[in-house]
């Protein structure tokens, strides 16, 4: 997902969480210019990750749930992996803590 890295992307994928925005709400929102806001939107929409609909002139952008959902997964990855780790860790420094001076001892 190295389209939504691009903080502007970000933002824009930010923004969309809460419903379908047409364009120019999305540039007024970033402060950005609308052919700034076209590109980010046009790689967003290459990577799967919002899909447009045109109502009369206006092109309305929403997230492409199931590209969200891949994402949901793959952070759920790193999360479980993370906990994990850190789990692991807190166990070392209980341990560690349990036997103050014991490594003053031996160097003694």
């Amino acid at each position: 997902m190295t389209a939504i890295s691009e903080p502007n992307r970000f933002r824009i994928v930010e923004l969309l969480k809460d419903g379908p925005q047409p364009v120019g709400a999305i540039v007024d929102a970033l402060g950005l210019g609308q052919p700034q806001v076209s590109r980010h939107l046009r790689l967003l929409a290459q990577a799967g990750v919002v899909e447009v609909t045109k109502r009369a002139q206006q092109r309305i952008y929403r997230l492409h749930p199931e590209a969200m959902r891949e994402l949901s997964d793959w952070a759920q990855g790193f999360a479980a992996l993370w906990s994990e780790r850190m789990d692991r860790l807190g166990a070392f420094l209980e341990d560690d803590g349990r036997a103050p001076g014991k490594a003053n001892q031996q160097g003694g």
